[in-house]
């Protein structure tokens, strides 16, 4: 790309940053719809304008596309792909991740009850949780993988090891978000201790309990597209990568990591609305509804 090429790339980008800065300076100032409109149009733009300088640095730069394909090669072949991307978001998804998910989640909020009402749980098991959180993915998959054998029920195993610890100690921690005076003052009215937890400890507990969720949301993705690394039928994001890699198609690489992106993205945005309907009325959610 000659120089005048080079200095119009840096002129769009520059024109693109004056743009979200002072749309970015403006939020907060329109009120209702409008602001909800510039929150949402400050990522889009910015996320166009890196796609932009990508393009332009790629093409223009002649980089191998074996090293970075163009955005452009890469949206051409996720377009031309849809049957095997829709396959492999379909394994690992919808299967190992949402079934392992669902799981773990649930499991973890259960022991955290179970820790709530036990001390003895609450000094041994939360140490144990620790320790296996610790375990890397990589020794915990191929374990699973010989346990529960190569098609998805290894990887939503894996989902539920990533995921169980961070929802434990949050639900945990959220558990203990009640005051003193409003504890007591439930006593006052002879609350029982089920009618305390669904009245008040739970719905004070939310915001810590969607904090972990929104962190497993994004932990199950890795843990499952990890374990396919280590054995998986034909078809999945992780196999599909871990072989396309091997071939050299890298824009197909960037393909399955752009549907990856994507899910992710969505799945971490439905559990945020959700939030922002049941936690309403917390203060951390006053800037989300502004």
């Amino acid at each position: 790309m000659p120089a005048w090429g080079w200095a119009l790339v840096l002129g769009a980008w520059a024109c693109a940053w004056a743009l979200v800065a002072a749309l970015a300076a403006r939020v907060g100032q329109s009120g209702g719809g409008g602001d909800r409109a510039l929150r949402l149009a400050i990522p889009l733009i910015f996320g166009a304008t890196l796609l932009f300088l990508w393009e332009a640095v790629a093409v223009g730069a002649r980089i191998p596309p074996v090293l970075l394909p163009p955005p452009s090669a890469i949206a051409a072949r996720f377009a031309g792909s849809l049957p095997i991307l829709y396959a492999d978001f379909s394994q690992t998804f919808l299967r190992s991740v949402l079934i392992g998910y669902a799981l773990g989640c649930s499991a973890a909020v259960v022991c955290a009850l179970a820790i709530d009402r036990s001390p003895f749980l609450q000094r041994g098991l939360l140490p144990v949780g620790n320790f296996v959180a610790a375990l890397p993915i990589v020794g915990i998959a191929p374990i699973m993988v010989m346990w529960f054998g190569f098609d998805w029920p290894s990887k939503a195993a894996v989902v539920v090891v990533m995921v169980f610890f961070p929802m434990l100690v949050n639900t945990v921690e959220g558990l203990k978000a009640a005051e003193r005076m409003q504890l007591d003052l439930m006593r006052t009215w002879a609350a029982s201790h089920r009618q305390t937890l669904l009245r008040l400890r739970l719905p004070m507990a939310a915001p810590f309990i969607f904090n972990g969720l929104k962190i497993a949301s994004t932990l199950a993705l890795i843990g499952a597209i990890v374990a396919e690394f280590f054995g998986t039928p034909t078809v999945g994001m992780g196999f599909r990568i871990s072989t396309e890699v091997g071939r050299m198609n890298v824009d197909m690489v960037w393909a399955e990591i752009a549907l990856a992106a994507l899910a992710g993205s969505a799945f971490y945005g439905i559990i945020a609305l959700i939030e922002q309907a049941v936690t309403f009325w917390h203060p951390s959610q006053r800037g989300a509804r502004a």
